[in-house]
């Protein structure tokens, strides 16, 4: 589906999930503003807090779907802001880890900004207490 007949941050927000899910990587960063910029303010030590840019956010994704096998996003909600360009969304990642096959799920809030059908911002508050879990192991794909 292509970015300009959806016209809410919630359209492509979804339409994103979709591409994840379909592990189409570069469609999915392809929804990224030149200088758009991804943060994860509760990263672990080791882990990346910012990428700046589209290029930053390709190299951080690349090899998502050879670790994590998303199956599903369920729990979905998408909040409007006062700002119509900017939602928060709340939801869970469900799938398994490629190398072990075992169960992968983790619950994120994103504060998620667009401007002209891009992502220009996007705040991922994702569970760092998960990456210590016995058995979930991301090293090598968005570290």
């Amino acid at each position: 589906m292509p970015t300009t007949t959806l016209t809410s941050p919630e359209e492509l927000f979804r339409h994103g999930l979709r591409l994840l899910l379909d592990k189409d990587i570069p469609a999915w960063v392809a929804l990224w503003a030149e200088d758009g910029v991804m943060e994860f303010p509760f990263a672990p030590e080791g882990w990346p807090r910012r990428l700046e840019g589209r290029a930053a956010v390709a190299a951080y994704m690349r090899g998502y779907p050879d670790h994590i096998d998303l199956r599903d996003f369920p729990d979905l909600r998408v909040h409007r802001t006062d700002d119509p360009g900017t939602i928060v969304v709340e939801m869970r990642g469900v799938g398994r880890l490629v190398r072990t096959g075992g169960p992968f799920d983790m619950t994120y809030v994103a504060v998620v900004t667009f401007r002209d059908g891009l992502i220009t911002a996007y705040r991922d508050y994702w569970n760092p207490l998960a990456v210590q879990e016995p058995g979930l192991d991301f090293t090598g794909s968005a570290r």
